[in-house]
């Protein structure tokens, strides 16, 4: 019985990532209530901070990376080297979306700097940044992406680190600061998130992919499909797995080759989907 639901769980996430399916619909994050806190917006340092460039720390980087670049297929994927368009797109997003107690670090090393954000983020309560935030930061300076690579959104310091240079990964990460400015219990919503990650990674790809969508950006629909949507497949078959730990090997990678499937079926029918999406927007706005 186990097996046989399994069987049909795992077929119906298979057909709805390679039959070109907008399972990862275009939808903003609403930004009307947010909870930010006062001191981070009011530091006067750069939002954006891009680590110096040490070529030999990041060739062993590059290639402790060439896993993820696989499994997406993109070698941008943990490069260590952000370019000029991912960090003003990056720019363009935090202005855009009125993100001022964001950080964003790109290949940058800084510990002791995320220690000092973490005292002062007070829209996360202090027993959850006294324990699981200091273990954050702890396992960031130890594990440092510097090395280890691993973009992602820090709650506990409002720190987005990025070693991926791609607009559609920035955008996606930003999209967890946006999704987290918004709940009033930040810190219990980031614990949820180690028991649901999916939900919190559904989210943070629909605004990314609504975006892209809304400025018309072709180029930018392409590249979130293509990356979102295996992106997705590992937490879509992660899942699976711990239903069947036996399989959970295929299930994992099945997933991933579903999601490069889908992405690029979505692809081929751009101007549809963008015809769909103003359609959907002008009628809101009636």
């Amino acid at each position: 019985m186990v097996h046989g639901t399994l069987l049909r769980i795992s077929l119906l996430v298979a057909a709805l990532l390679v039959g070109g399916c907008n399972v990862l619909s275009p939808k903003p994050i609403p930004t009307e209530k947010q909870y930010l806190p006062a001191a981070l917006v009011d530091d006067k340092s750069s939002p954006i901070e891009v680590g110096r460039p040490i070529k030999w720390l990041d060739t062993i980087g590059w290639v402790i990376g060439i896993p993820s670049k696989i499994l997406l297929w993109d070698r941008r994927m943990d490069n260590h080297k952000i370019t000029e368009p991912t960090l003003d797109a990056t720019a363009i997003y935090l202005e855009a979306n009125e993100l001022p107690h964001v950080k964003v670090r790109m290949n940058q090393y800084a510990p002791l700097q995320d220690l000092k954000r973490l005292r002062k983020n007070n829209t996360v309560g202090w027993p959850y940044r006294y324990t699981i935030g200091l273990l954050s930061v702890g396992g960031e300076a130890i594990f440092a992406g510097r090395v280890f690579g691993g973009d992602h959104f820090n709650p506990f310091t409002q720190t987005v680190h990025l070693y991926s240079d791609s607009p559609a990964i920035a955008y996606h990460e930003l999209g967890h600061a946006k999704d987290f400015s918004r709940r009033k219990w930040q810190g219990t919503y980031a614990i949820l998130y180690g028991f649901v990650p999916s939900y919190h990674e559904v989210i943070a790809s629909r605004d990314a992919l609504d975006y892209v969508y809304d400025r018309h950006d072709r180029d930018g629909i392409i590249e979130a499909n293509r990356l979102l949507y295996p992106a997705m497949g590992t937490y879509g078959g992660n899942a699976l797995g711990y239903l069947s730990p036996a399989n959970a090997v295929a299930l994992y990678y099945g997933t991933v080759v579903a999601g490069h499937i889908n992405g690029r079926m979505l692809s081929r029918n751009i101007d549809q989907h963008l015809a769909q999406y103003d359609a959907m927007f002008k009628s809101k706005q009636r």
